[in-house]
């Protein structure tokens, strides 16, 4: 298998493709639509976290002006659930009966005219409960554990005899909060039925998995079903699942027989699209007066809904991140009555980083020695797990790079030493190990009588430069300058595509687009294979290059033609063909698949008499593989730095402990950084091309978050001696 030679287009820092549409408002996202005679929707939310709807009371809303229809779970009709994905179950039917799980649920929808009058009659309906005592702390020991939920629990050597050899035993817990995605744009839905047929705008991350398990809950066809996703905005791991409002909106549109559309509130948005799972972890790390790690043991328990499921494996990390001979780790889920969690940026890594990475410069405090040194001498070279090398690693690099730029060696390492007037002054280190995660994926390319090429996948993009570097990815293999090449996306009848998620769309399709443009260019040559009036006659694929939208012989660019030359000689309008990527394995290959590594180094300062405390700098050294754009990738690091100092010193989802009800769920009480609270931020790229696919990327939309709340929290160490163990780091802790 051979890796995308490096041209001309592929990697250069290319403005997006897409940014002249968003600029100038032309870019259409599912809020953005409307159709003749369409109504709009509301949802009625729970006022309890635990019990049975007693009674239900829907006159006053039916009564209201331009009410059409109210629905609830003694009209609904049934449905099923929807079906299993790639990411785990799909989340609960709704309206199917009077039992309430968590605060907010969705309990009934009303249909009206307006916006503004199904809001109002939404509220008009009249709710009786017999309430039970809710389940709400992941320590409460009623609470049902699920344990191994994914079975990723792993262990090798002997953890108990490792400690009984260590020098040294840093024993902690580690706690997380819950924390929302919360994107700018506001999560919406539009349907419309014509006849068994259903079209849906939404603002989803996998149109696929939209169509397969609306066809699932509506027993309809899938063939009869389109969903529409070319633009979403944020996302964060929101638009991952199939939530209740989109099932409620197409059942609205079916009871009413009219386009419906739902745009969720921000209150709704905390409880109806998902959100990170607290976590609270116990890590055991042994190690030698030398640095040595000889035993590491990490448990991990999060919440989980009470009727759902949700991937968020906290503790795995510790099990591939260092040379240790004795490593345990267990993960377990505590059912309570919240909303259904679900993926956000970086799930279960951004938890468990926090607490593996903080442990380790725990023990490098304990051992005396440099927290980058401790990180260093316990590399990883192989998989710990497989015992394979890995498909490309290029960590070392990362920490050693990263400390240069950082100015890492101007550190001492006495904690509080570091002042600038009166500002105390920490740095702070993390390493990451992003897994790898890819799944199949489909393309389609065709080249026109004009000599353009228009390729398509159902994919995604949100925000993360897809459009663009697929752009740049066909124009490459294609041999075509980019404004000759369009690329789509977001549309369920193209062909298949997973989600954008798990930085894994970006390998996925690539492979995809790679392998259909390769075939692309062998139907061309199939094409002149006996056409004697053609220089390319006989051609196979590997004599062959493409350069300015022609096909010639390597080494000899005479002997070529245009793609418009051979179509013309051919009376054809365009060719196509179609590629698909499949995941790597590791035992065929003798490697580990390798996702993507970091490095994060920061600068805190910090008042020691007010509490404040600043990030004044930080730096990203990372290894994702071939960078098919060094724009959009910095632009993605930088927007995952941004959301690690949230997680790390702003977010937290607030749970009244009475009530199940969510305290903050608005921006003015939900806290998240501004640009006063963003620093200057530096990215570099390390390493090359992972070895594993044919595209070489890795993908970067997670790592850039992970680690950077162990870092600051390293770095908040060493400019105070205190250390923090529990997100976010608040004023109240750092009072000195």
């Amino acid at each position: 298998m051979t890796t995308l030679e490096t041209g001309t287009v592929v990697g250069a820092g290319l403005d997006r493709v897409d940014a002249p549409l968003k600029v100038t408002g032309s870019a259409q996202y599912p809020n953005d639509f409307s159709f003749p005679a369409m109504a709009h929707a509301a949802l009625v939310g729970s006022t309890i976290a635990a019990g049975r709807i007693r009674g239900i009371d829907v006159t006053k809303a039916l009564a209201a002006p331009g009410v059409l229809t109210v629905i609830t779970h003694l009209n609904a009709p049934k449905l099923e659930r929807g079906p299993m994905t790639l990411l785990g179950g799909s989340p609960p039917a709704p309206l199917q009966d009077d039992h309430v799980l968590h605060y907010g649920q969705h309990i009934g929808i009303v249909v009206a005219e307006s916006a503004e009058q199904a809001r109002h009659a939404a509220r008009l309906v009249r709710v009786e409960y017999e309430a039970a005592e809710a389940l709400l702390d992941v320590n409460d020991p009623r609470a049902e554990i699920v344990e191994n939920p994914w079975g990723l629990d792993t262990e090798r050597g002997d953890v108990t005899a490792g400690f009984a050899q260590a020098d040294v035993v840093v024993d902690e817990t580690y706690t997380t909060p819950d924390n929302t995605n919360n994107p700018l744009g506001l999560m919406a839905t539009v349907a419309y039925w014509h006849g068994d047929a259903l079209t849906v705008h939404d603002s989803t991350q996998w149109p696929h998995n939209v169509r397969a398990s609306l066809a699932a809950i509506f027993k309809v066809p899938e063939s009869g079903i389109r969903v529409l996703a070319p633009f979403v905005g944020g996302g964060f791991g929101a638009g991952l699942r199939v939530w209740s409002h989109v099932i409620l909106t197409v059942l609205a549109a079916r009871e009413v027989k009219r386009p419906v559309k739902l745009v969720l509130s921000r209150p709704e948005m905390f409880t109806s699209v998902g959100h990170r799972p607290n976590s609270v972890q116990q890590i055991k790390i042994g190690a030698t007066r030398g640095g040595d790690l000889v035993a590491i043991e990490h448990h991990g328990i999060s919440s989980v809904a009470m009727e759902d499921d949700d991937y968020e494996p906290v503790s795995y990390g510790s099990a591939v991140s260092y040379a240790c001979p004795n490593v345990l780790t267990r993960d377990r889920q505590a059912r309570l009555n919240i909303p259904c969690p679900g993926s956000m940026r970086a799930p279960a890594e951004g938890q468990g980083n926090f607490a593996l990475e903080s442990a380790i410069d725990e023990v490098a405090h304990a051992v005396g020695m440099d927290p980058l040194e401790i990180r260093l001498r316990n590399y990883a070279e192989e998989n710990p797990v497989l015992g394979l090398p890995w498909s490309s690693k290029a960590l070392r690099e990362c920490y050693l790079e990263g400390a240069e730029r950082f100015g890492w060696s101007r550190r001492t390492p006495e904690p509080g030493s570091m002042r600038d007037g009166r500002w105390l002054v920490g740095y702070g280190l993390a390493g990451v190990s992003y897994p790898f995660y890819q799944v199949p994926c489909q393309a389609r390319a065709s080249v026109r009588h004009d000599g353009s090429a228009y390729v398509r996948s159902a994919a995604t993009d949100i925000g993360t430069g897809t459009y663009t570097v697929m752009t740049q990815l066909a124009a490459e293999l294609l041999g075509l300058d980019v404004a000759r090449v369009r690329f789509d996306l977001g549309d369920s009848d193209m062909p298949y595509a997973p989600q954008a998620g798990g930085s894994g769309l970006t390998g996925a399709l690539g492979n995809a687009v790679h392998a259909a443009c390769r075939r692309l260019v062998r139907e061309f040559l199939d094409v002149v294979r006996d056409d004697t009036e053609s220089p390319l006659h006989g051609a196979a694929l590997d004599d062959v290059t493409v350069t300015d939208g022609r096909i010639h012989r390597i080494g000899d660019p005479a002997r070529g033609e245009t793609y418009t030359e051979i179509l013309t000689r051919h009376g054809l309008e365009e060719l196509s063909a179609d590629g698909r990527s499949t995941p790597p394995q590791a035992e065929e290959l003798g490697m580990a698949l390798s996702g993507a590594f970091g490095a994060k180094f920061v600068e805190v300062r910090l008042d020691p008499e007010l509490g404040l405390l600043r990030v004044a700098r930080v730096v990203s050294a990372i290894d994702g593989g071939r960078i098919l754009n060094e724009k959009t990738a910095t632009s993605q690091i930088i927007g995952g730095t941004v959301g690690g100092i949230s997680q790390a010193m702003f977010e937290e989802t607030a749970t009244d402990q009475g009530t199940g009800r969510i305290a903050n769920a608005t921006f003015g009480d939900y806290l998240m950084p501004v640009s006063a609270d963003v620093p200057d931020m530096e990215v570099l790229f390390v390493g090359g091309p992972d070895r594993a696919t044919a595209v070489g990327t890795k993908g970067v939309g997670e790592v850039g978050l992970v680690g950077l709340a162990a870092a600051i929290g390293n770095a908040v160490f060493h400019a105070t001696g205190r250390r923090i163990r529990s997100l976010p780091i608040t004023i109240d802790q750092l009072m000195l």
